[in-house]
């Protein structure tokens, strides 16, 4: 994979679309190396299609509350033979950079965060976010519980930032269940011991500070009501 940053170079094309209003950035980017490769599509910066080479689909990645860009039938296809051309050319260029001196920048420490909000029983997706790291790209594991889990497990292509380094997205479909621990582990060249994150279900309950509070209040006022009642009563009785 080592190959892989310098390829990606080679074929990072950048679109600027611009209005009276507003400027904005379409970004395309594919890239190989002998044994795996990439093909994703950008807009101002978000991840908006990414081909999968694993599962053998498109993905589009993009929130619900966004005005959702649907790519058309044969976009995925487009992307296999850009692969193939890459590796057919790979060869070709490995020469010229073959004692190429590559930097390397590690990741941040993975951020673990859900699609939605936690609901135990409801389909879900956990999103491992890295930033920051360089040679392109790095590799993510998770587990459930210390079992090493692969279904349902997907990774966007690398995303360069605007410093040179790339920033990537992994994503686990998942259920939660109260008390399931989940972890997030992260390799890359740079690194010498992986990074791992944990997380685990929790799903957060109503306060109960206004409902004691209101409940002491109504029991001190019961009180004084009694104890009103009691002396009015031994009043009478001494008249």
């Amino acid at each position: 994979m080592k190959m892989m940053k310098m390829i990606v170079v080679l074929v990072l094309s950048s679109v600027h679309c611009e209005s009276a209003d507003t400027l904005q950035e379409d970004l395309c980017i594919f890239g190989c190396s002998a044994s795996d490769g990439e093909f994703m599509y950008g807009l101002d910066g978000e991840e908006t299609w990414y081909a999968d080479f694993v599962r053998g689909k498109g993905v589009e990645p993009q929130p619900s509350f966004v005005d959702h860009v649907s790519y058309v039938e044969g976009t995925y296809e487009g992307a296999v033979g850009a692969l193939a051309a890459c590796k057919q050319n790979l060869k070709y260029h490995i020469k010229p950079f073959k004692d190429f001196p590559v930097e390397r920048d590690p990741p941040s420490s993975p951020m673990i965060y859900t699609k939605d909000d936690v609901e135990l029983g409801e389909e879900d997706v956990l999103l491992c976010h890295v930033t920051g790291f360089s040679p392109a790209p790095v590799k993510v594991y998770w587990t459930k519980n210390g079992v090493n889990v692969t279904e349902g497990t997907s990774i966007n292509a690398p995303h360069p930032n605007k410093d040179g380094s790339y920033r990537q997205t992994s994503r686990l479909e998942f259920t939660p269940q109260l008390g399931d621990v989940y972890s997030c582990t992260v390799k890359h060249l740079s690194l010498q011991h992986p990074l791992t994150m944990f997380w685990d279900v929790e799903v957060k309950q109503p306060g109960v500070g206004p409902a004691v509070f209101c409940g002491l209040g109504l029991t001190v006022g019961l009180l004084g009501v009694a104890a009103g009642t009691f002396f009015l009563i031994k009043g009478n009785e001494c008249s």
